[in-house]
This record gives structure tokens, C-alpha cells and sequence, in this order.
């Protein structure tokens, strides 16, 4: 199967997922697992002001081996602290950082990796991160840094997560030890590099792994 196909098939049988999902956003979670509400199906023009975008960044740090609501406990935590921007988090005392953010997990080590995000953050005065400046912050990785281009600033970067890596070996188009890079350039080789391709690639994989790539062996209905 071709990536092509498989990106159509997903899209026919899940329809657009509207990632990433924000707190002060009203709409529905159109699949029903995760997040209930925050998602945009369809608008591709999030985020729309420097407040969700440094939301947006936050999240695809702390989600960072935990699931998505833990995430989202933490966003509203941050939230109710008055830490949703660059200046709160700062103001933020560590001992409330990390009480905020516990319901992500590896709250300690999150907690330094929110402070130096921000400083950093702070030092961009607006401007686009490249890739290669968010690999150089402590705490971020490959797909942290690619979740932060795409969705916080709409960059088409293909986002490669733990999901996307099974799909692929289970179908023969990847082996275990295919590095992300190699993984993430053929994806962006196959598929058209715009944002809303990107992003809905990367969070249709995610909902189809969730539901038949939980267990060995695995079961696949849509792209057997």
C-alpha cells in the first residue's frame, strides 16, 4: 500500500479530525476518544492569536508519554494559574508548576521543560522557530519540535509518533530500525506538503492506532 492510499483510506473511514484541540474552543472531538471538546473539524486556521499558539506549544510538550486528557487536566490547571503565556508561566512559582502539571506525569522534568521553552519562546519576539532552534531547547525532541512547526505555527512538518511507526511496520512500509528521520522523509516524499495534509495524517494515524493497534496481533479492517 502506498501512503497515498493509506492517507485517503483513513480520511474516507474518519473524516477530517480538527487537531489540535484548544481549551477555548467549543467544538466536539468528531471520534469521540481523547480530548471531548476543543477541536476544529475542517478550519485549519488555528491558532489565531499568541495565546493558543503558546497553548499549542505547552500541550506537545506535556503530552509527551502520557495520553491527551492528563494533558488537558494540566492546560486548565495552567490555566486557572494565570500560566498560559509566556509571562505567567514565568511568574509561576515551581512548586505550582509542578503541582499543575502533575496530572501529565514526569511533572519534575516537564516542569524545566515548560521553564525553558518559555525563555525561549520569549526570545523569538514573534518570529518562526525553525526546526533546527527548537531541536537546540532542553526537552525537545524530533516530534515535539514538529508537532510545535505544524500546529502552532503551520508549518508543513510531517509529525512521526509512536502510532505512526506501528501503522507502518504492520503494512511493510518501515522496519524497526528505520530512524524518524528516515520515516519522516519518506512520509514527506509521498505526500503533498501542505499543513492541513500534515495534520491530518498524523492525527488520523493516531485515531486508527488507537482503535486497532493496541494488542498484537493486530486487526486491521480499513487498511488490511
Amino acid at each position: 500500500m502506498k501512503l497515498l492510499e493509506l492517507y485517503n483510506r483513513l480520511l474516507e473511514a474518519y473524516g477530517p479530525q480538527g487537531w489540535w484541540p484548544l481549551l477555548s474552543h467549543m467544538g466536539t472531538n468528531p471520534t469521540k476518544t481523547g480530548s471531548v471538546s476543543g477541536y476544529h473539524v475542517g478550519d485549519y486556521s488555528f491558532p489565531r492569536n499568541p495565546r493558543e499558539r503558546f497553548e499549542i506549544c505547552l500541550g506537545a510538550i506535556l503530552t509527551q508519554n502520557t495520553a491527551w486528557p492528563n494533558v488537558e487536566r494540566a492546560l486548565r490547571n495552567l490555566e486557572a494559574s494565570g500560566a498560559l503565556t509566556p509571562e505567567g508561566l514565568a511568574a509561576l512559582s515551581g512548586d505550582r508548576l509542578k503541582a499543575a502539571i502533575r496530572p501529565s506525569g514526569y511533572f519534575n522534568v516537564k516542569s524545566r521543560k515548560l521553564r525553558e521553552f518559555g525563555h525561549f519562546y520569549q526570545s523569538l519576539q514573534g518570529a518562526v522557530p525553525t526546526r533546527g532552534q527548537l531541536l537546540g531547547v532542553w526537552g525537545i525532541g524530533p516530534e515535539t519540535a514538529d508537532s510545535i512547526r505544524l500546529y502552532a505555527y503551520r508549518q508543513p512538518e510531517m509529525v512521526v509518533d509512536a502510532y505512526t511507526r506501528r501503522i507502518m511496520e504492520h503494512l511493510g512500509l518501515a522496519v524497526a530500525k528505520d530512524s524518524y528521520s528516515h520515516l519522516k522523509h519518506r512520509i514527506e516524499e509521498a505526500l503533498p506538503a501542505q499543513v492541513e495534509i500534515c495534520q491530518e495524517f498524523h492525527a488520523l494515524m493516531v485515531e486508527h492506532a488507537k482503535r486497532h493497534y493496541r494488542r498484537r496481533p493486530y486487526r486491521d479492517p480499513i487498511l488490511a
